[in-house]
């Protein structure tokens, strides 16, 4: 509800109560079609103001959540909770199921799989580590040719490598001399 909305609300609802104030026995049927049509304005107002559904338990955390006629706020989740917490007490924590033996996967494990294929990864130095910059390759020339042009680029890094990806990581060349760049402004003084 906006504030606007809020003060004719408000207003309306004020109004209201000084019709209340005011009735008797002896009110005539002028001032109680006033009444009326103050009322159904109100309550139309109220209708625009409203964006959500009406609360279907008294739980703060979830309003509207699924019933439990039995729990004192009517929430089912909250309940379930309580529950739990309650078996606990009395049984002491639930039983662990037995450790389960992994099924096969349909990719098989690490040992099964064929050996990595031939890369070639081109990584440039930021400062404080290599870094991967584009994608690995599966030409050496290729490789070459994308940190070549990396290098010409605008944004060129400081050192660029490339590494050689089959059992084990080799390193084939290295462009540029990596120097380690603190992190801090002025050496972390």
């Amino acid at each position: 509800m906006n504030h606007a909305q809020l003060k004719v609300l408000g207003r309306a609802l004020r109004v209201l109560g000084e019709h209340g104030e005011a009735l008797s026995a002896d009110t005539s049927d002028a001032r109680l079609h006033e009444v009326k049509d103050d009322l159904r304005r109100a309550l139309d107002l109220l209708e625009e103001s409203v964006t959500t559904a009406a609360p279907s338990t008294r739980c703060a955390e979830h309003p509207t959540g699924p019933v439990d006629e039995s729990a004192p706020d009517l929430c089912l989740l909250c309940e379930t909770r309580r529950r739990a917490a309650r078996r606990a007490e009395f049984n002491g924590p639930a039983p662990q199921a037995p450790p389960v033996e992994p099924a096969p996967s349909r990719y098989g494990v690490r040992g099964d799989r064929p050996q990595p294929q031939q890369r070639w990864l081109p990584e440039l130095w930021n400062g404080q580590a290599w870094q991967l910059c584009g994608t690995p390759r599966r030409d050496r020339r290729e490789a070459e040719l994308f940190v070549a042009a990396q290098r010409r680029g605008p944004r060129a890094a400081m050192a660029y490598r490339i590494v050689h990806e089959f059992t084990d990581y080799e390193v084939l060349r290295v462009w540029g001399t990596p120097v380690r760049v603190d992190i801090e402004p002025m050496g972390g003084l």
